[in-house]
């Protein structure tokens, strides 16, 4: 039986990259690496058309009740005046009608309540998913510059260490878009820029707190 994506996207966030790390260890870092991006870059396609078809569901489903609604009241205005010419058959008609209507709109309520469950599922999938491949990338980058520096042995006016690091990085680029046709993940790197790169990830995350504490306080009326 096919692996779900539900339990596809579960084994993906929840696994372990550094167990990657160990794999690579003992098989071909270029096969591993490509087929683990692969992987991810594929479930990240499938849920991206997964959530393309629940949103299109949930449009026509919105669509059919603004419909049913619109002619449920135009029913309403056809009895009256049914009821005014004396014609109870053409009333009575129109009122079955509008019976049937009032059976629908519950069900296309249901289906549009469990679209935008299942649509905000598959967003999140989305965010986390690129989160996870985001990671691998950075953890196996990690990992080429090790072994480049532990393999390097420059003489004397020889390779700088962030020069090893920047031509790891171009390697672990060239690898990537051999394999996978994606392009590198930012460029050459170099010592600083890896240090500016944490400090603003580590400035974003303290910001999202504040954020979040501030919502906090506002739905508690402890506004500062």
């Amino acid at each position: 039986m096919a692996e779900s994506i539900t339990s596809r996207v579960s084994r993906i966030i929840t696994g372990n990259v550094h167990h990657l790390i160990d794999s690579i260890e003992n098989a071909n870092p270029q096969a591993v690496m490509s087929q683990a991006i692969r992987e991810v870059d594929g479930i990240i396609d499938e849920v991206s058309v997964a959530l393309g078809r629940v949103t299109a569901n949930k449009h026509l489903a919105v669509n059919r009740l603004t419909e049913q609604n619109r002619r449920h009241e135009q029913l309403s205005a056809d009895i009256e005046v049914a009821l005014k010419e004396d014609r109870e058959d053409l009333a009575k008609a129109a009122v079955a009608a509008q019976l049937d209507v009032e059976a629908q709109v519950p069900i296309l309520e249901h289906s549009i309540a469990a679209a935008s469950d299942e649509e905000q599922e598959y967003q999140g999938y989305l965010t986390a998913l690129r989160a996870r491949r985001r990671e691998m990338e950075e953890t196996l980058n990690e990992f080429v510059a090790s072994r480049k520096q532990a393999t390097e042995t420059p003489a004397a006016g020889g390779a700088t260490p962030d020069r090893r690091l920047e031509k790891a990085g171009a390697s672990f680029d060239r690898v990537l878009s051999r394999q996978t046709g994606l392009g590198g993940i930012g460029g050459p790197i170099d010592a600083t820029q890896a240090v500016r790169m944490r400090e603003l990830a580590e400035l974003a995350r303290n910001n999202r707190i504040e954020e979040r504490l501030a919502a906090f306080r506002s739905r508690a009326g402890k506004n500062d």
